[in-house]
């Protein structure tokens, strides 16, 4: 009788084994098979404005970056800069674009405070060329990379709120939002000293060598200083050096625009990708130009009708091939 049970558990033990291999292996019905897109979205229209918070200090004479205002060949004025604040905008470079001249200049209440490139370099429009410094009280806040892109740039308005102190109040910026080093000014032209003729005591001088040619000293380019925004507070606000301040940043603002989340876009900045899901609910990967952001949403220009079910999350990029980027010898 205990050789029966016995082998009549090890029977029922091997059919269970096979039941559940068995059922491993069949798929379940009425369930999409593995990897299959569950959650989609449909782009809307909607009003988009682009708003950062940043957060500042009252600053003694900041320094900030004035870009070219085209691409071309850069040539710096020979003429050394003052150290006395100009009064008005103040031509102190100039872009040659084929035969265009577009000047560079230094804003009111400013003086120059480097050169970030070597005459004669080829820059591109927005390149930071000149470094300027703001006499007086000014208000610095950095900007962390990953809001570097959406607030590139000329912001629409910037307001500013000092922490227990006056405020909102406007908050003027000042060139590029990249605050750069001070660079460098060439020395003044040199000329050699006369010397009278040997024996001629009292002779006429002899003429004055020219002068040596204005060679700048290589600025090498600019090291990484961290991103920052510099603006001005008007006269009437009164301002205490190191006080905290709250700026409000206003970029760009666009009515009725596409959007789409953001997690449902792969890139931030100009171009991006998307998975179009289809109706066999397989993904097609397209490209789409984008738009503003205010970090939720972001605005689809070009790609997309407003039709499509959109995959969320979005495509991942492509992996490295293997090797790429290891530093060599």
């Amino acid at each position: 009788m205990l050789l029966f049970r016995a082998g009549a558990v090890v029977a029922a033990a091997a059919l269970l084994a096979g039941c559940t291999s068995a059922a491993s292996q069949a798929e379940t019905p009425g369930l999409d098979p593995r990897g299959t897109v569950f959650t989609t979205v449909k782009p809307v229209k909607q009003d988009l404005t682009n708003r950062i918070s940043l957060t500042g200090k009252v600053t003694i004479d900041p320094v900030f970056g004035i870009v070219a205002p085209a691409g071309g060949e850069l040539r710096y004025l020979e003429r050394q800069p003052t150290k006395t604040p100009v009064k008005r905008l103040t031509w102190v470079a100039t872009v040659w674009e084929h035969d265009q001249a577009h000047r560079v200049q230094i804003p009111k209440g400013s003086t120059l405070a480097g050169r970030l490139l070597d005459d004669h370099a080829k820059v591109a429009k927005g390149m930071p060329v000149i470094s300027a410094k703001h006499a007086g009280y000014g208000i610095v806040a950095d900007i962390s990379s990953d809001l570097a892109y959406r607030i590139s740039g000329d912001p629409e308005s910037v307001q500013g709120q000092i922490q227990n102190g006056p405020g909102p109040f406007k908050c003027k910026p000042l060139g590029t939002i990249a605050a750069l080093p001070e660079g460098t000014i060439p020395a003044p032209p040199t000329t050699a000293p006369t010397t009278p003729a040997p024996g001629a005591s009292g002779a006429p001088a002899a003429p004055a060598a020219p002068p040596a040619a204005d060679e700048p000293t290589p600025a090498g380019g600019s090291d990484a200083t961290g991103i920052r925004m510099v603006c001005i507070a008007p006269d009437e606000v009164p301002l205490i050096n190191g006080a905290s301040v709250t700026l409000d940043v206003v970029t760009d603002k666009a009515s009725k625009v596409l959007v789409l989340p953001v997690e449902a876009v792969a890139g931030t900045k100009s171009h991006g990708k998307v998975d179009v899901v289809g109706a066999d609910r397989e993904r097609k990967t397209v490209d789409v130009t984008l738009g503003l952001t205010d970090g939720k949403v972001i605005e689809i220009k070009k790609g997309l009708t407003g039709s499509e079910d959109i995959a969320v999350p979005g495509p991942d990029l492509p992996a490295a091939p293997e090797g790429a980027g290891e530093a060599t010898g």
